[in-house]
This record gives structure tokens, sequence and C-alpha cells, in this order.
């Protein structure tokens, strides 16, 4: 141990010399993003196990399917992330303005928002699933294998939407811990639940569906506990500000704001949701060995994104926190410092991956002509995500003062305006091919970079912020 915090203190000392990130800034950063990234890391390893585990047993066409089933899943998990960042934002804010009665409130309207969103995707996915999957179109065996996946793993939306906010609300109060300890039990439990269904049983893609529902649903009654205000182990563990039934005399001013801060943030992230139906259906056209690479491209990708998780909402709630406190300077110096740290992390990731493609598509792929194939997704996926690295640091600042709207326009920007046009280029060029798909993974995270890259160095976001701090609503 003593070695270690040398080493660490050497880091640090390191970074700071070379104006990364100032020594006090980089321990807060850490001490809340670390825990996130491993949070990250549990939650994105669910979908990565069951892509592995059926890629495996039944192969590219199974993985195909479970691609085809993750966008429906993922587009209605994106809407809960946007009201989760809203969530977020406003914790953090009067939390760190000392109203921990309002924040309690945030907690209380996001869950009802929550659960009034998820109760009609369940159902949806539950009793539709083979002709919603079937809009992707493509092999109809690997439609079985989607709409399969997709109806049993339904319910699993509910305890998610739930999850998150009860991850949001954590990282709000600057606890980042009980969600990290939370989260990876129940990465644990899915592993073994999907592995004992799929090989025991031999249940194939409903087997790895079910584990993950059931594990989903695990980490809720767990949340549960500590979002009601009572601790888990000594004390720890207990939300300060606790899920109540009883509304507030507020609750009507912060609807309000909970709508103005996560409407955008909904709409940025069911656009990204949204933006990879027509990308799948395109992908289709090439077969379901080209659906499965770049499902394999994505989930590295997601994976690595891990890391964001970290930054982002370390950068969510210290830079909402500081604003909260009315210190803005302090406030643009972690949102800079974040930033520059983030890149640095990114680049070394992507380095690794890149050099390690071909083993880390083999985990997904053992047929040789799909290894290829997918390896290549591997690499541009990991390229693309030095871009979504520190683009999330940079929206997790603007997201902590409440600016919203600009990244939901980024977002369109990268989504429709580049990645779409250029995967369609594919089947228009026939030189093109697939690397107008490989293409858009580029874009898609490159153009909102340079959008909110330019909102942040404007400083409006300082002004957005103003209208969401303790002292605005008093």
């Amino acid at each position: 141990m003593p070695l270690l915090r040398r080493a660490g203190a050497a880091v640090a000392a390191a970074l700071a010399g070379a104006g990364v990130i100032d020594e006090s800034r980089l321990r807060a950063t850490t001490d809340l993003a670390w825990p996130r990234i491993v949070t990250g890391f549990a939650i994105m390893s669910k979908r990565t196990v069951d892509l592995a585990l059926v890629g495996l047993v039944i192969g590219p066409t199974a993985v195909a399917g479970l691609t085809l089933a993750n966008a429906f899943w993922m587009a209605a998990k994106f809407v809960a992330i946007g009201l989760a960042g809203g969530t977020v934002s406003l914790v953090s804010q009067n939390y760190g303005g000392g109203d921990d009665e309002r924040a309690a409130a945030v907690v209380r309207l996001s869950v009802l928002i929550a659960a009034a969103l998820a109760v009609p995707a369940v159902a949806a996915f539950g009793l539709a699933a083979e002709p919603l999957v079937g809009l992707l179109g493509g092999d109809r065996t690997a439609i079985g294998y989607g709409a399969t996946y997709l109806a049993v793993v339904a319910p699993g939306l509910l305890f998610e939407f739930l999850n998150l906010i009860a991850s949001r609300t954590y990282a709000g109060v600057s606890d980042t811990v009980t969600p990290m300890v939370v989260r990876a039990g129940g990465a644990v439990a899915n592993i073994a639940l999907s592995a004992t269904f799929v090989l025991a049983f031999d249940m194939g893609v409903a087997g790895a569906a079910l584990g993950t529902a059931l594990a989903t649903g695990l980490v809720t009654v767990v949340f549960a506990w500590g979002m009601t205000g009572r601790s888990y182990l000594r004390g720890r563990g207990a939300s300060p500000v606790p899920l109540r039934v009883r509304g507030s005399a507020h609750d009507r001013e912060l609807l309000g704001q909970i709508a103005s801060v996560s409407a955008p943030l909904v709409a940025r992230r069911a656009a990204q949701g949204l933006v990879v139906f027509p990308l799948l259906a395109i992908a289709a056209t090439f077969g379901p060995v080209a659906v499965a690479a770049v499902g394999v491209g994505r989930q590295v990708r997601a994976l690595l994104g891990s890391f964001s998780w970290g930054f982002s909402i370390a950068a969510s709630t210290l830079v909402g926190q500081e604003l909260g406190r009315g210190d803005e300077a302090e406030a643009e110096a972690y949102g800079r410092g974040i930033t520059r740290l983030s890149l640095l992390v990114y680049l070394v990731a992507a380095a690794v991956v890149v050099a390690a493609a071909e083993p880390i598509a083999a985990v997904f792929v053992d047929d040789p002509a799909n290894l290829s194939l997918s390896a290549d997704f591997v690499r541009v996926a990991a390229i693309s995500v030095v871009a979504l690295g520190v683009d999330g640091s940079i929206t997790g600042t603007l997201r902590g003062a409440g600016d919203t709207r600009v990244p939901f326009v980024a977002t369109l920007a990268g989504a429709y305006l580049a990645a779409l046009p250029l995967a369609w280029a594919g089947t228009a060029i026939p030189a093109l091919g697939v690397g107008g798909l490989l293409l858009s993974l580029l874009a898609e995270t490159a153009v909102p970079l340079v959008v909110n890259a330019r909102r942040f160095r404007s400083n409006r976001w300082k002004a957005v912020s103003r209208e969401y701090r303790p002292s605005a609503g008093d």
C-alpha cells in the first residue's frame, strides 16, 4: 500500500506539473470517478456477457439477433439515462447548496416519472417483440433470436429505469461507492445466472435474457434499501436525501425544473438510441455477419465508454456543487481539468484496444471470415471512443450546470447529419460498402465533440446554471 500511495502521488504530481489537472481536483475527481468507472464496466458487462455466450454457443447469427434486440433495449434505456442526467444535475446543485429537502423531492419525482415511462416500454417489448425486431429486416433466423431475447428481457427494463435514478442520486451527493458495489454485485449475478441458463440448462438466447432480467431486478431490490435512508453495513450506504412517499411544497416548481433540464437530455439520448435502427437496417443489407460485426464494435465502444461514466458524472457532480455554492471559477477549473484528464486516459485505452483488436473480437466470434470484419469494427470503435470520452466530460460539465439543449443539438448533428448519411453511402457506392458503417462510427462521436467544446468555451453554461441554483427558487 505505501508503494501504491507513492506511485499515485507521483502520477498526481506529474499530471499537475503537465497542466492536466490540479492535485486537489484530481483527488476529488478520482474519488467520484473510479467507482463510476467500475459501475459502468459492471453494467455494460451484462450485454457483453450475453453477446459472448450466444456467440460462442450458437454463432454470429445469434449475435446479430441480440444486436437487433439490444437496439430496442438501449433506445428505451437512453430515455432513462436522460431523465437520470436531470436528476444528478438538480440533486447535486440543491445538495451542494444545502437544501436537502428539495434534493429529496427531486429524487421522488424522478422515480415516479421513471416508472411512468418504463411501463409502456415493457409492455410493448414483451407483447410485440417479433414485429418490432422484424422492422429492422435481415435474416429471419436472426430476427427470431432477437425477438426471443427482447420478449424475455423486457421486464428488466422497469428495474433498469429505477436503478439509473438510484445511481445518479448517489452520485449527486458525492457517493459513487455504494452504486459501484451494488452494480458490481448485479454484474456477478448476471454472469452466474446467464451462464447457468445458457450452458447448464441449454436455454440459448432466452437463458441469456432471463439471467439479465433477474440480475437487474436484484439490483433494484438492493438499491431500495439504501434509497429509503437505511444503511447497509456499519452505517454506510444510506442516502442522505432518502426517497419518501409524501410530496413536498416544492413539487410543482421542481417538476418544471426536471422537465426543463431532462427534456433535452432525454431527447439527446433518444436520438442516440433511435439512430441505431436505420444503421442496423443498413448493416442488414450486407448480411448477418455485418450486423454482428457492428454489434461487436458498438459493444466494445460501450465498454470503453465506462471510463466516461466516471469522468462525466464527476464533472456533473463537482461542477454542479461548485455552481450551487456560487463559485463559477472553481466550476470551470473542474470542467477543464476533468476534460484534459479524460483525453489522456482515452488515448491510452484506445491504443491498447487497437493493438488487441483481433483477440477481443475472438471473444464474440470464432469464424476467420467473421473475425476479420469484427476486428476492423473493434479498431474503429476504439478510435472513435476518444472523441466520445472527451465529449462525455464536456457534456458532464454542461449537464452539471443544467445546460442540456446544445448537447442535444450536437447529438442530432453527429447521428443524423453525419453518421447516417455516411452509412447509407456504403449502400450507394459499391466501392465503399461496409466502409460507410466504419466511417459512421467515427463521425457519430467526432461531430458532437466539436459542437459541445465550442459551447463550453463560450461560458454561457454559467449563466444557465443561475436559473437552477437553490437561491433561484427562494
